[in-house]
């Protein structure tokens, strides 16, 4: 047996990043297949950094909702009635049954089983047949309240009272992008998913471009040239790419009414990969992104949104271009879908052996580090 057989998957990870870039290879087996590994990722990665719950927008109302889990931790995220957006525990203060599913409106959370009922600041508001047990007392039971910070119209949620905000630990992204401010983008579409690969894949999947070309050789893939890439240094909370598009994708690029952004500003498609796994598309017409939370090694859950640009939005084709940026979407997920499930498959082969990686792979390799920065050895 060779010294790589006996290692955990989180020492095999470590010595994976512990060559320099230009001797890289991609992440060992393990990584994606352990379910110890997995477990050690939701208590220090999930458990502890920040998630996404999708846009600001998509809660225009008080009482709008929408239920999320991380790190097994049901979730509610919702407008309440001072208009603020805030999450709380999805689990009832009584015999914590979960409260709310999927998305909707509500006045009140009302649980399901016993009809206890909370307001949208999570205070109880009443609970029937309850007078006889001394030991109750309204004002003190609540729904406990978890972070949740509003930036750049992302709503974004952690677990950890700790956590540095948004606003503090991605100033990168804002100087970095800030010229096409986020906020003032629309999502017009929402939706979830679930695929048969391990978080990680797809998430590097999102992170190069290298496999444009070949994967996506039915829609985006010509767009693009493997010259034109651009692939810098990330950060400790992200890492980032570029490509200059042409014009085979012309609401990829700025609107003819916009005489705000100048030269390669109108054509520069940016790649936010947001660790852990915000990753976010933006371009001068319109965005993008994935959420990504693992359920099991072999599966991760997928939301998926987007929409356009603020004169994009205002053009009179909008609902015409909202509909084909929609289309050309669908039919990216449908080629990424079929490579990062064909890339689990190859994982759980016994002759699988990990590669060197290309200088476009650079994100990659970064997105390892910071794996390997959360989890001990």
């Amino acid at each position: 047996m060779n010294q790589h057989q006996t290692l955990s998957p989180a020492a095999e990870l470590h010595a994976n990043v512990s060559v320099p870039f230009n001797q890289a290879h991609a992440m060992p087996k393990s990584v994606y297949t352990s379910e110890s590994f997995l477990a050690q990722e939701q208590k220090h990665i999930f458990a502890q950094d920040w998630l996404c719950a999708g846009r600001a927008e998509s809660l225009p109302n008080p009482g709008d909702y929408l239920t999320m889990q991380i790190a097994g931790e049901p979730v509610i995220v919702l407008r309440d009635r001072d208009g603020a957006i805030r999450a709380m525990s999805n689990v009832c203060r009584h015999r914590m049954s979960t409260l709310l599913h999927g998305r909707g409106n509500t006045r009140a959370i009302v649980c399901p089983y016993h009809a206890w009922t909370y307001n949208l600041d999570g205070s109880l508001r009443g609970a029937p047949a309850m007078a006889l047990n001394e030991s109750f007392c309204k004002p003190d039971i609540a729904l406990p309240q978890i972070r949740c910070e509003v930036w750049l119209g992302w709503v974004m949620v952690s677990l950890n009272p700790d956590a540095v905000s948004p606003s503090i630990a991605l100033k990168d992204v804002e100087n970095l992008v800030g010229y096409l401010d986020m906020s003032t983008y629309t999502e017009t579409f929402r939706e979830e998913f679930r695929w048969a690969t391990n978080w990680k894949v797809l998430a590097e999947n999102f992170m190069e471009s290298y496999h444009l070309p070949v994967c996506h050789s039915g829609t985006i893939g010509g767009s693009c040239d493997l010259n034109l890439m651009t692939c810098p240094e990330g950060t400790t909370a992200f890492n980032y790419h570029w490509i200059v598009k042409n014009d085979t994708v012309p609401l990829a690029l700025a609107h003819p009414s916009n005489t705000a952004l100048k030269d390669d500003q109108r054509r520069i498609t940016w790649l936010l990969a947001i660790y852990p796994s915000l990753l976010i598309t933006l371009t001068p017409g319109y965005f993008w992104y994935l959420s990504l939370t693992p359920d099991g090694p072999g599966h991760v859950n997928v939301l998926f949104g987007g929409g356009m640009s603020a004169d994009w939005m205002a053009d009179p084709a909008a609902a015409e271009n909202l509909a084909t940026v929609k289309a050309l979407l669908d039919d990216v997920n449908v080629e990424d879908k079929g490579c990062t499930e064909k890339v689990y498959r190859g994982l759980l082969s016994g002759m699988a052996t990990p590669g060197p990686l290309s200088h476009l792979e650079r994100p990659n390799f970064e997105f390892a580090q910071y794996l390997a920065s959360r989890i001990p050895a």
